[in-house]
């Protein structure tokens, strides 16, 4: 395993050693350090310090790891508490798969992935397939992650009792599964997911127990497997999230899992803000152990759900017999359920097995009804919602095209009938003060250290 451990004096000698020839794991600096107060918490913002480490793009705290380039790991990469790991626009990170301990990025410090719109940060693997690759999974002090404009594909491998994850306790205490593609922990830490691409990951996309959280305009495409599932955003207690416009597409088992498992004295209740998200073909894998099949709320979890376009998935809202959602204290509708088949009708209309019920919601009542209209979709002409195996020629969905476009259509149904009078739990926004020390070099780069989620519209779903 490489881990960030560089002492101040040789610092230059890290700095140098990122311009040089790319090669496997040559961003890593091989160093032992002592913290040196990055992230802030000397209250040194080193912006226009000498004390910087400059790229060609910005200049950065001193103390801090800076990758600069394409790198392939074939060991798992661990960032020490107190320590932050910059990664530039454009760069790609390649997980090799045959290794005998899948490669992850432990994060038990700070990880602020820097990408554009034209120069977005990825990570990937050498084969391109499911598993190839852990996961980036956060520590129970990790202060702070930014992901904006990341692609993150084809991870969620097994881990082995000399995982990273494994040894710091992280995620799983038992070898039983693979990791989700993200994972944060931290109840006192704070992340941002915004303009990224998640896909092709084996197991959950998200898995949250903690934190503080904006997860805003992503792309969550084909998550799971048929054999295990895998949810596109799993919330446990701990948690306060934003989360709005987002497409959700192919989650084998739930766009949403909300539940408030792990609630102690020291975990509280999570608080959960969820509006304006566009969930198609999800929950096509429930026969294992029933838990949804679209939006499954549990364990008194208590979000706002609303404004939400649901659109041919299993099922719509549901919860389990006992210890459902927290009914009192939620807010669950209006959202928007369209079917284009009589079997997804049946299954989400009144009196369906677990399900929620609202007059207020709006619900195709035939098959076809209330068609949202979006601009560019092709539904797979065999679709089958309890198809129950990842295969096209069964019903399984068709694999995400980047081409489609799932704003809606001039007189789409789902262009107005939602809600605005809520309250974001962070209206003002997240500040990520590892980003506020980051002195940008040219406009291009440039990045706020905020992250808001948008103002809820009146619309249904999402307006990517």
């Amino acid at each position: 395993m490489l881990k960030f451990k560089v002492k101040y004096s040789l610092l230059l000698m890290a700095a140098a050693a990122m311009f040089s020839t790319s090669c496997e794991n040559d961003n890593i600096n091989p160093y032992d350090y002592v913290n040196n107060g990055g992230n802030g918490s000397d209250g040194n913002q080193n912006q226009g310090s000498k004390d910087v480490i400059t790229t060609k793009v910005a200049e950065y705290p001193a103390g801090s790891v800076v990758w600069t380039k394409d790198t392939t790991l074939s060991e798992s990469v661990e960032i020490p508490v107190g320590a932050s790991l910059y990664i530039e626009p454009g760069v790609t990170v390649t997980c090799k798969s045959e290794v005998q301990v899948p490669v992850e990025i432990v994060v038990l410090g700070n990880l602020y992935c820097m990408g554009t719109a034209e120069k977005p940060v990825v990570f990937t693997s050498d084969t391109r397939k499911p598993a190839d690759w852990g996961g980036i999974i956060c520590g129970y002090n990790s202060e702070e992650v930014v992901l904006n404009h990341v692609d993150v594909a084809y991870a969620g491998a097994t881990p082995t009792e000399s995982s990273a994850s494994f040894q710091n306790k992280l995620f799983k205490t038992t070898i039983d599964g693979g990791v989700p593609a993200f994972h944060f922990c931290n109840v006192n830490g704070k992340f941002v997911m915004a303009n990224s691409f998640f896909h092709d990951n084996y197991n959950d996309q998200t898995y949250f127990t903690g934190g503080n959280g904006v997860i805003i305009n992503n792309i969550f495409a084909d998550s799971g497997n048929a054999a295990d599932g895998g949810e596109a955003i799993n919330v446990k207690a701990g948690c306060k999230l934003d989360v709005a416009n987002n497409i959700i597409y192919n989650a084998c088992t739930n766009a949403f899992k909300l539940s408030n498992a792990g609630n102690s004295e020291v975990i509280p209740l999570s608080e959960m803000t969820v509006y304006n998200n566009t969930i198609v073909n999800c929950g096509w894998r429930r026969s294992k152990n029933k838990k949804g099949g679209s939006v499954w709320v549990e364990k008194a979890a208590k979000p706002v759900f609303v404004n939400n376009l649901i659109y041919d998935s299993r099922f719509g809202l549901k919860q389990p017999k006992k210890d459902g959602a927290d009914m009192e204290h939620s807010r669950l509708t209006p959202n928007y359920y369209f079917a284009s088949t009589e079997t997804g009708v049946a299954q989400m209309a009144k009196g369906a097995e677990l399900g929620i019920w609202f007059d207020t919601d709006i619900k195709s009542s035939v098959a076809g009804q209330l068609n949202p209209l979006f601009k560019n979709f092709k539904q797979s002409e065999k679709m089958n919602i309890n198809c129950e195996i990842d295969d096209v020629a069964q019903g399984a969905p068709l694999a995400f095209d980047k081409s489609w476009n799932f704003d809606y259509q001039a007189g789409s149904p789902a262009l107005s009938g939602g809600v605005t009078d809520f309250s974001r739990l962070f209206p003002e926004g997240l500040p990520f003060f590892g980003m506020k020390q980051v002195n940008f070099l040219d406009k291009n780069n440039d990045q706020n250290y905020y992250f808001a989620a948008p103002l809820p519209s009146a619309r249904f779903g999402a307006w990517l």
